[in-house]
């Protein structure tokens, strides 16, 4: 029998968003029923007009253990990760010691984890020079794919890769139809704007042109096109690549797309000298920019949206002196994936199905789950979220979860709370309170 029954007038389906009783058997999803459907011995969680939505599955952060467990680390990214209703996170191979570069270093990384995963967790593997021979040993160990990245990561132990290395590992994740992910920026060697004003953003933005963004991802759709390997776009930030992006993806290319709820959330014009809590790389653009990331968001030429969460501790941030020069890249932002996301797609008349297209659905389809999870139907593991879409809160340093309170989101006002957060059917978040730890497993591809 079911050992479970959720009813709401809004679930959301791939076909829309219905009254229905979702019936969850064995952690998955056995059955979606009319809303008033007998539902036998099944206890009944009957969550009214709140809207029921699949896990927030987030495929871009930085948990940083081991190593550097003192920016993050799996307990506290996950306890943050699983109060706002994200459910399945993929970590990526850097700011960790040591690095996911090798088969050695992987099972280093999957010990470390033991014991504090309260949300599912998958790992990249990481493309550096000299590390090609690691790739198939990696493959077979279970990551989800690999990350590269073309200009510096800023952890040494992490070094880009040039067009050859690519080269090399390209075929090889052909034959398996495995993702490479790319920090897409081939960035010039010039220090001269830390000559001028360190506290000023504009500054900053100006470092890091979207020339750098644009050429490199050009690489990046030629290398594809030669080599039939699946190519994932990190961090979308320049509006000048959304063209060719469309057109490589017109050709049939096997090429897809995120950007980050922070380029859809802020703009450069009030982003103040000093927040260095803003700073990451690419960097938050204009917002004549970052309307055109929305519109291609929502023709469908951006399939997702991740966080990139990236911690730092607040010294390395510089949120005292407000150095950019100097200041840790990278925006703080896991537990309110959802929220942030569905703040300023309201205001654009995006719906709860756009919202969990970019959330869970696309996502899943990049990390290899798109047959059983990001989706409320029949088969699906129940991994299910309750939000009420029309409260809002304003983002407090005490709720903050994960390891330090650093975030720019810090005194917004945002919308969608989540209620409850349910792991394979199982209940382990209530009203921001963690029901039950440790239900998280480790997902290989």
């Amino acid at each position: 029998m079911p050992h479970l029954a959720l009813r709401s007038q809004r679930v959301v389906t791939p076909e829309g968003v219905r009254a229905a009783t979702i019936l969850v058997q064995n952690g998955q999803i056995a059955s979606l029923l009319p809303f008033d459907a007998e539902v036998g011995d099944a206890p009944l969680v009957d969550v009214g007009t709140h809207a029921i939505l699949p896990g927030v599955i987030d495929p871009h952060v930085h948990i940083n253990e081991p190593g550097r467990t003192d920016w993050e680390g799996f307990d506290t990214a996950t306890r943050a990760a699983l109060v706002g209703g994200l459910t399945t996170l993929v970590d990526m191979p850097l700011n960790s010691a040591p690095v996911t570069t090798s088969v050695a270093n992987l099972e280093i990384k999957r010990a470390a984890a033991q014991g504090q995963l309260h949300t599912n967790v998958g790992f990249w593997g990481g493309i550096v020079p000299g590390n090609a021979a690691e790739v198939e040993g990696l493959i077979a160990a279970g990551v989800i794919g690999f990350k590269a990245f073309l200009t510096h990561s800023g952890i040494d132990d992490f070094p880009n890769a040039t067009e050859a290395d690519l080269r090399e590992v390209m075929p090889i994740l052909a034959r398996h139809q495995l993702p490479l992910l790319v920090h897409c920026e081939l960035s010039v060697e010039d220090d001269s704007w830390k000559q001028n004003d360190h506290r000023s953003y504009t500054n900053y933005l100006a470092s890091r042109p979207k020339s750098w963004e644009d050429e490199a991802i050009a690489l990046m759709i030629r290398l594809c096109e030669e080599f039939r390997c699946p190519v994932h776009i990190v961090h979308l930030s320049s509006a000048n690549s959304i063209a060719p992006i469309a057109a490589a993806k017109a050709k049939g290319l096997p090429l897809t797309v995120e950007t980050g709820q922070h380029y859809l959330y802020f703009n450069a014009e009030d982003i103040a000298d000093g927040q260095t809590q803003f700073k990451c790389a690419p960097p938050i653009r204009a917002k004549a920019n970052n309307d055109q990331l929305w519109a291609a968001l929502q023709a469908g030429i951006i399939d997702f949206v991740a966080t990139d969460h990236s911690p730092a501790p607040p010294d390395l941030k510089q949120l005292a002196s407000g150095d950019f020069t100097t200041a840790w890249g990278g925006i703080a932002s896991l537990q309110f994936a959802l929220p942030v996301l569905w703040t300023a797609a309201r205001q654009r008349g995006a719906s709860l199905p756009d919202l969990a297209r970019w959330l869970s659905e696309n996502p899943a389809k990049l990390i290899g789950q798109s047959h059983k999870k990001g989706r409320i139907a029949a088969g699906y593991d129940a991994d299910l979220i309750v939000v009420d879409t029309e409260k809002s809160f304003v983002l407090q340093p005490e709720m903050i979860l994960h390891k330090h309170k650093v975030s720019p989101y810090i005194c917004q006002e945002l919308w969608g709370v989540v209620e409850q957060t349910f792991l394979a059917g199982k209940q382990v978040v209530e009203h921001a309170a963690i029901t039950h730890l440790n239900q998280g497993n480790i997902l290989t591809r």
